[in-house]
């Protein structure tokens, strides 16, 4: 069994034009060693994520990808600034300590929404983030381990699409 290193986040991905803030849990093995975000190609989060915004994220390198996103509105982050970790699940996720959610949610001014990407990340997300005043969305995690159906994954994540819209929905709740 590998020993369970010390795993931290990348920062946030975030500015004051971010509506929709997607939350991960912890980066996983390949991600951490590319230095990206979703950087195991086998991860369907740029694929989920370019067809809620109707373009091909997917294509593009990891600056585009990323300047795409902001340009949408989306940032991203994860809930676990650090934990013990051996592999990439997060059932393994142990003795974690939790990023500042709260702090940069509040920093935010065009914020409406907050996605978790995964049910770790939900749990996690939801205690660190408290109350607050934008719609929080569980979404299935992009996650190759989680094996749901593609098709059945973009079901759900469409539903951050009228998040994304300039004039999209102001009166926030928790969904």
């Amino acid at each position: 069994m590998t020993e369970a290193a010390i795993k931290s986040s990348f920062a946030p991905v975030a500015d004051g034009g971010t509506r929709l803030l997607i939350l991960g849990s912890l980066p996983g093995e390949m991600s951490l060693r590319r230095g990206q975000y979703y950087g195991n190609p086998l991860n369907q989060f740029w694929k989920l994520i370019g067809a809620v915004l109707a373009a091909d994220v997917e294509a593009l390198d990891y600056e585009g990808r990323l300047a795409a996103l902001k340009a949408a509105g989306v940032g991203l982050w994860d809930v676990v600034r650090s934990a013990r970790r051996a592999g990439s699940l997060d059932g393994a996720i142990r003795d974690h300590q939790p990023n500042a959610l709260a702090e940069l949610a509040s920093s935010l001014p065009a914020l409406r929404a907050i996605a978790f990407n995964g049910g770790k990340a939900s749990v996690i997300g939801r205690r660190e983030l408290g109350a607050g005043d934008w719609a929080l969305l569980d979404l299935p995690s992009s996650s190759p381990a989680h094996t749901m159906r593609f098709e059945a994954k973009l079901a759900q994540w469409r539903r951050l699409q009228p998040f994304l819209a300039p004039d999209g929905p102001q009166t926030r709740s928790r969904a």
